[in-house]
């Protein structure tokens, strides 16, 4: 393994079984959750993404599947606020510690409050970014609510086709 990160870290420090699968990223690409997915031969509906947002100005993290978008006025409403917009990438990216495509819900530089669409819920494990691009970690959904400290929620909304 090319070194750890903080989201490994944090699963070892906190006792959970987690899975590393790593893959050489191709800076060409743009759609990382597409390349995991494909690369990988991940099911699309176990793989998710991690999002930064601000709900009422206040920075937060939505959780959901790369084959769905994430829904502003769920998360909003999911962490007791009214109004949510996308962060931009260069604060996701200040806030977490980590860059964007490779921004993993764990081991953040700052905690934020996270939420996982419950879809998450029907799967025995799930993948997130371990902390970098070509880095993904297996995981049951249960485990990753608890090392966040986050919520389930139904905050993803079928991508437009």
């Amino acid at each position: 393994m090319a070194g750890s990160t903080p989201a490994i870290v944090a699963l070892t420090k906190a006792g959970i079984d987690f899975q590393i699968l790593e893959y050489e990223h191709d800076p060409r690409v743009r759609s990382f959750g597409d390349e995991t997915i494909a690369i990988l031969g991940l099911d699309p509906d176990h793989v998710f993404k991690t999002l930064v947002a601000l709900i009422d100005g206040s920075p937060a993290v939505g959780i959901v599947p790369v084959s769905g978008q994430l829904d502003l006025k769920a998360l909003a409403a999911a962490c007791g606020g009214r109004r949510a917009e996308m962060a931009p990438p260069e604060l996701a990216e200040r806030l977490t510690g980590y860059v964007v495509g490779g921004i993993s819900p764990i081991g953040q530089k700052r905690a934020l409050p996270c939420v996982l669409d419950e879809q998450a819920i029907l799967q025995p494990r799930i993948y997130v970014s371990g902390g970098r691009r070509g880095l993904t970690l297996c995981l049951s959904p249960d485990d990753l609510v608890s090392v966040v400290d986050g919520a389930i929620a139904p905050i993803a909304r079928a991508e437009r086709g």
